[in-house]
Order: structure tokens, then C-alpha cells, then sequence
């Protein structure tokens, strides 16, 4: 009988894109989390993306898509970075990695979900798999806290919203540790498909 093969560390990777420094504190946040659970984390500014950076993002496990919503979508940056991957569009060099994402406003609605929902398009059109936040909404009762992790009550993704008079320092507490589970989630779901991936190797 054959030994069952053991499955490698995940590899995940952050693709972002920071204007002032906020979605920057939420990247880090996602690499700790996914770090936490055992993942190697690369984090990627897509505006300063690299040739090298490209090919970590072609062998990555999981990406995971971040950017601040700017006028109810992505910022410009990542949008050029989004049509640049159409290059891996064509050959389906990313179909069946794991994807997620995150996002950050000035105000609580800010039409976040927008952003999500062009991630998870994006996604959906490279034949990725959709990583969910997998937490119930938080500060929704009067025992609830604006301290409870996602307290913005988002299911797609990762949602944080700092004050437009605030730099980085600014983002919230509970929106930096609603990433972090969301960073955990995907690295913790990369190993159940790498296991899986490798039993059915074997």
C-alpha cells in the first residue's frame, strides 16, 4: 500500500493596490493571518508589479485581491493590473486557484461590495474558486460591539472603512482582525485543496 503523499505548504499571494497607505494595513493583516495558519504569503503591490512578481502569482495556491473602492469600484491601479492578467486569461494559467478578497472605504456602505463583486468577477473569468469571509455579521444587536469582527456585516469578503481624516493608524481595529481571518480562512482552504489534490494523486 502506498504511504499517503504529504501535501507542500501553500503558497498564497496578495495582490494589491494601496493609494494612502489604508489597504496597505489590511495586506498586512491578510499575510498574517495566512501566515498564521502555516501559508508562505507573497504580497504584491500591482502597481509596481514585476515580471518576477507575475510569475509568483502564476504559481501561487491562492490570490487574494485587495484595493481600496474608489467612486464605487476599484481603484484605477488595480483595474490596469486586472486587464493586464488577461494575459493569463487566455492560457487559464490561474483556473483553479483559490481567490478572495478585500476591500476599504471612507464611509460604512461606500459601495464596497461593488469592489467584492469585480473581484469575484475577475476571479469567476480565470476559473478561480471564491473564498468567502465565512463569519457572521457583527454589531447588528445592542449587545453588539463596533469591535466585533466583521462588524460591516460584508459576506463576500474582507470590508474595513476609515475615516476620510485619518491616515493608516486609522483603520479600524476590528476591520485589521476581520482581514486577518480572512488570510487564515484562505490559507487554511488551500491546505484542505492541496490535500485533496495529493490524495487524489495518489
Amino acid at each position: 500500500m502506498t504511504a499517503p503523499v504529504a501535501p507542500r505548504v501553500p503558497v498564497v499571494a496578495i495582490a494589491y493596490h494601496s493609494g494612502y497607505g489604508h489597504t496597505a494595513v489590511l495586506a498586512e493583516a491578510v499575510r498574517a493571518g495566512a501566515a498564521e495558519a502555516g501559508a508562505e504569503v507573497h504580497l504584491i503591490k500591482v502597481d509596481e508589479i514585476t515580471d518576477e512578481q507575475w510569475a509568483t502569482l502564476d504559481a501561487a495556491d491562492a490570490i487574494v485581491f485587495g484595493s481600496p473602492t474608489y467612486m464605487g469600484t476599484a481603484s484605477g491601479a488595480f483595474h490596469v493590473f486586472a486587464e493586464a492578467s488577461s494575459k493569463r486569461w487566455f492560457g487559464q494559467d490561474w483556473k483553479d486557484k483559490l481567490a478572495a478578497g478585500f476591500t476599504n472605504s471612507g464611509s460604512k456602505s461606500g459601495d464596497k461590495l461593488h469592489t467584492l463583486q469585480f473581484f469575484q468577477i475577475l476571479a469567476a473569468q480565470h476559473g478561480m474558486n471564491w473564498v468567502n469571509l465565512g463569519l457572521h455579521p457583527g454589531w447588528n444587536s445592542s449587545e453588539a460591539s463596533e469591535h466585533d469582527l466583521n462588524r460591516l456585516g460584508v459576506f463576500a469578503g474582507a470590508a474595513a472603512q476609515t475615516n476620510i481624516d485619518e491616515g493608516p493608524d486609522g483603520v479600524h481595529k476590528a476591520d485589521v482582525a476581520t482581514a486577518e481571518h480572512l488570510g487564515h480562512r484562505v490559507a487554511e482552504t488551500a491546505k484542505v485543496y492541496l490535500r485533496g489534490r495529493a490524495e487524489a494523486a495518489a
